[in-house]
């Protein structure tokens, strides 16, 4: 890694707060944070702790209520929501703990969903999907629905469809919360797989053997990064 190379991701004094009711709830404390190109980096702790909340800014879902955040030098700050919209799809792909496929269409057409709102030619993107459904093991499972894939297979399924678009950020969020250990140890293999290709990778996981995957990991506790741990 260039450590002289701009980050994909700084963050200076970026903090979330959210009102209930008289009560001010602060999910995500002053962070300052850079996360380069071609990390795997993984954000975990208990469930409150904060991760989700930030990985949802990262991702341009939700917007901080102070501090900085660029992505890929980019002030976000500054950006109105079209652009906001327009640079999360361009930038970003994202993994969800479940799945979020349509139930009624093809696991080819899901992984085509994205791309639908983009001004790449149909042809092309199926050629992609398609190639994608074999990278991740599912080339003879492209025409089957989600009902009658295991929950590994969707999550592949999902995986493809955020790397449609060829994004720079991958973001997932417990990504193996709903699946077994054999089949969780698989699904990271293919993360591994994916971020030696280059693609950045953060990743939310209370789960002490996923985070392990990751190069780096990031503990947060009520909103913070407590400590850091980087793979030697």
């Amino acid at each position: 890694m260039n450590e002289t190379a701009a980050p994909l991701i700084s963050t200076r004094g970026l903090y979330r707060t959210f009102t209930q009711g008289d009560l001010t709830v602060q999910a995500v404390r002053p962070l300052d944070m850079d996360i380069m190109q071609g990390e795997f980096v993984a954000l975990q702790g208990a469930s409150g702790s904060g991760k989700s909340t930030l990985l949802h800014i990262l991702g341009l879902l939700d917007r901080p209520t102070g501090g900085s955040y660029q992505l890929h030098g980019r002030d976000v700050a500054t950006m109105t929501d079209d652009e906001l919209s327009d640079y999360r799809n361009k930038l970003t792909g994202f993994v969800f703990q479940n799945f979020y496929l349509i139930p009624y269409s093809s696991a080819l057409d899901n992984v085509l969903m994205p791309g639908l709102y983009s001004d790449i030619p149909l042809r092309t993107l199926r050629q992609r999907a398609a190639a994608l459904l074999h990278q991740v093991g599912l080339g003879d499972r492209m025409d089957f629905k989600p009902s009658s894939l295991s929950g590994g297979q969707q999550q592949r399924v999902a995986l493809a469809r955020a790397l449609l678009l060829d994004p720079a950020l991958i973001l997932a969020d417990e990504p193996t919360g709903q699946l077994d250990s054999a089949t969780s140890a698989d699904i990271l293999d293919l993360f591994c797989q994916i971020n030696a290709t280059g693609k950045t990778i953060v990743m939310v996981t209370h789960d002490e053997d996923t985070a392990a995957r990751a190069r780096r990991r990031l503990f947060f506790r009520d909103g913070a990064i407590e400590r850091e741990h980087v793979m030697s």
